[in-house]
């Protein structure tokens, strides 16, 4: 029982180094917003022409209102090409809806994933920037400027925005919404500064047309598509940047099965390009962005597998009378980590402007069990992939949107959307 009581110490030291790593963030985000407010805050006057790829596989219940919101947006010099990957609903009768418009472009094909779809798109893109967008994303008024305006050097390859859920109508969604301005608005401020930023995001990612002439399209056969394209810009050596105020809404997982089916996809995405780009990892010869990539894979392979591990160990310890640690310590240690989670929510809040969310941060308690979840995911996304495991896109069920979402020029929401379908 000594020994398995040091193994449990030992396996929870990364742990807890792990759960710091947010603290570190923090004064890098502070930085990345000084230089934003150090900059000019008129728009810029770019008349680049902009082609916005939208793929869709059965998203007959949202692609009328993703398009409409594409061409509200103000930015006039820009064409959305719609790609049909052999949806078996209504999908393209939606899209033929908008034929008549000259800026539109809608493509049929056979189904053949994400990747294939985007790619279709690609071919047919005329633009100086290309936008893959989500068939359920949303943009704001001031999404296509926000991003072109991060594209402030010939050295940026590809733009990530940023995006927040719209079904907001239980705790799931609810801790969703807060994970959103925690996970992208204030990482990936932190990480954009140094140049580590791992991913352009499928719902809402921007690309220099000379970059993917250089690098190729999306490679298909891979569940992370977008994940891999990120790590091939890196890999030509171009900067990859994050704009906070590119604003896109989307649906999120509403069911634990839903949120289940998706995490397994993204973790089968990264482990897929983790072992395709292998040897960009701990690499100082690709940047930062090398020792960086060895650092999360640490953060999203290992430390859940010590996670489990640590879970094991520590309930036979307890069932034979040999806790590592005393209950009540083990109590603290769960509350002060939950301190720390609600007070970086906070922080997130008020990078994003987002105040309207503050009513949700009661569902940062359930971020506990969302730990262990994720855990169980990456095992099972391992196992998957040691099966050579059937790809799929593995879509959520959508909830629909009937009218987009009004916001302000900082790219905030500041009217909620119609009743949801």
């Amino acid at each position: 029982m000594e020994i398995l009581s040091l193994v449990f110490v030992l396996v929870s030291l990364p742990l807890l180094w792990s759960g710091m790593l947010n603290l570190f963030y923090i004064p890098l985000s502070l930085v990345f917003e000084l230089r934003r407010w150090r900059m000019p805050t008129h728009r810029d006057e770019t008349t680049a022409l902009v082609s916005i790829v939208v793929p869709a596989y059965n998203e007959g219940r949202v692609i009328v209102a993703c398009v409409e919101s594409i061409l509200a947006c103000p930015y006039p010099n820009k064409e959305i090409i719609l790609v049909n990957d052999g949806s078996t609903d209504d999908t393209l009768a939606q899209m033929q809806r908008f034929c008549d418009y000259e800026n539109v472009v809608i493509i049929d094909k056979p189904n053949g994933g994400k990747a294939s779809a985007l790619n279709a798109g690609l071919a047919h893109a005329r633009g100086e920037f290309v936008f893959c967008v989500d068939a359920d994303g949303i943009f704001t008024p001031n999404t296509i400027h926000a991003m072109l305006r991060a594209f402030d050097s010939p050295y940026v390859g590809a733009v990530c925005g940023s995006d927040e859920p719209v079904n907001l109508d239980r705790p799931q969604t609810h801790l969703a919404a807060i994970q959103a301005h925690v996970g992208t608005g204030f990482v990936r401020r932190a990480l954009s500064l140094i140049g580590c930023l791992p991913i352009v995001s499928g719902n809402i990612g921007a690309f220099r047309r000379s970059a993917l002439a250089r690098t190729g399209g999306f490679r298909t056969g891979l569940l992370g598509e977008d994940l891999e394209l990120t790590w091939r810009m890196h890999r030509a050596g171009y900067d990859v940047r994050f704009a906070p105020d590119a604003l896109v809404l989307a649906e999120v997982p509403s069911t634990v099965r839903g949120l289940w089916k998706q995490r397994v996809r993204w973790a089968r995405g990264f482990l897929q390009t983790a072992w395709l780009h292998r040897d960009m990892i701990g690499n100082p010869r690709f940047g930062p962005i090398g020792p960086f990539l060895a650092l999360n894979l640490f953060t999203k392979v290992v430390v859940p597998l010590l996670q489990l591990s640590a879970l094991v160990m520590l309930v036979i310890l307890t069932l034979f009378g040999a806790a590592p640690i005393p209950l009540t310590l083990l109590n603290v240690l769960i509350w002060v980590g939950l301190l720390q989670t609600f007070l970086i929510s906070i922080f997130a809040l008020a990078l994003d402007r987002a105040w309207h969310h503050a009513r949700y941060l009661y569902a940062v308690i359930f971020w506990v069990f969302y730990s262990f979840l994720l855990s169980l995911v990456m095992v099972r996304a391992i196992y998957l992939e040691l099966r050579r495991a059937e790809q799929r896109w593995n879509k959520l069920d959508r909830v629909g949107i009937r009218s987009p979402m009004v916001a302000v020029p900082q790219g905030r929401i500041t009217q909620r959307l119609d009743e949801l379908v």
